[in-house]
């Protein structure tokens, strides 16, 4: 009888060493501890007419041959507005080499409030040799900073990163895909899709936006069954690369009135998630015969 409680003791302690590290890292996500910052799909808070300091940090650790700096070394933004900044990473070395970025942001206890929407520090990022790059950060700070009776006196939140070596360089992304002259790619498109598109849209059905399969050639505001906005219904647009494009910089701008909350600010997220889009609706056109998606995407250079 005192055999089974101990056995099932002992499991459950081996189980707890063997998940602490995910579980700590998983804690400090949720709460903030030490500095670690929050990741969000999209930004739909308010914004405030508070503003605050952004500062950057960057280092690269002993044995990465990599030159990595922030293009600005801070940012005054207002609460909840959507930020993009960019940082440049070169690898000096004659090998393509993976690394991964770790990052906080001090003072620790904002890290509660700082969200990032898009980050190189999400994966793995592989540079080829001698290859520069510019890399986008895409941010924003909760107005709840704000309202935080602890945060009155943090008039600067400083973001840093440290570059590593990767030890799991197996499934890394390349950084040329943030080249200005890289070619579309679709299959980075069906990525970006899932990450930031598909909490709100699917391509077979309206969720809590409409549908998004076939969207080329569609007129604005026609899918059956969702409720649009007068604005969008009435704009008597047409979605083409252009008009996508124009959209996913800024929705509420590019047609006053609109609902949709979500931007992609980055121009080389925008080219292959509008050759993504397109590449399906040219499937469901010429069904088994169409296009591949990289020839699809072959043709498509306006969204960039």
């Amino acid at each position: 009888m005192v055999i089974a409680p101990c056995l099932v003791a002992i499991l459950f302690m081996c189980c707890l060493v063997a998940y602490s590290p995910t579980l700590y890292r998983m804690f400090c996500a949720a709460t903030g501890l030490a500095g670690t910052t929050q990741r969000v799909i999209a930004d739909t808070a308010a914004i405030s007419k508070q503003t605050v300091t952004v500062a950057f940090d960057t280092n690269v650790a002993p044995g990465l041959p990599w030159r990595f700096e922030p293009d600005q070394r801070a940012v005054t933004v207002h609460l909840g507005e959507q930020k993009l900044v960019y940082f440049t990473a070169e690898n000096l070395s004659d090998q393509s080499i993976v690394g991964h970025a770790t990052f906080n942001v001090t003072p620790l206890r904002s890290g509660i409030y700082f969200n990032k929407i898009q980050c190189f520090c999400f994966s793995e990022e592989r540079l080829d040799a001698h290859q520069k790059v510019n890399m986008p950060v895409v941010f924003y700070v909760d107005p709840a900073f704000g309202r935080d009776a602890d945060m009155h006196d943090v008039a600067q939140i400083t973001l840093g990163y440290t570059f590593f070596r990767s030890a799991n360089p197996e499934n890394a992304r390349d950084l040329s895909r943030f080249l200005p002259d890289s070619p579309p790619d679709p299959a980075n498109g069906r990525e970006i899709f899932s990450e930031r598109c598909a909490a709100c849209h699917e391509l077979d059905r309206n969720k809590y936006g409409p549908m998004l399969g076939g969207v080329f050639g569609r007129r604005a505001g026609s899918v059956a069954g969702y409720d649009y906005s007068p604005a969008l219904k009435h704009a008597g647009l047409t979605w083409t690369a252009d008009s996508l494009n124009s959209w996913l910089i800024y929705p509420q701008k590019f047609i006053p009135g609109v609902k949709m909350p979500v931007r992609v600010p980055d121009a080389a997220s925008r080219r292959d998630l509008i050759a993504y889009l397109q590449a399906e609706s040219l499937q469901r056109i010429d069904g088994p015969n169409a296009a591949s998606p990289k020839s699809a995407a072959d043709g498509h250079h306006s969204g960039s």
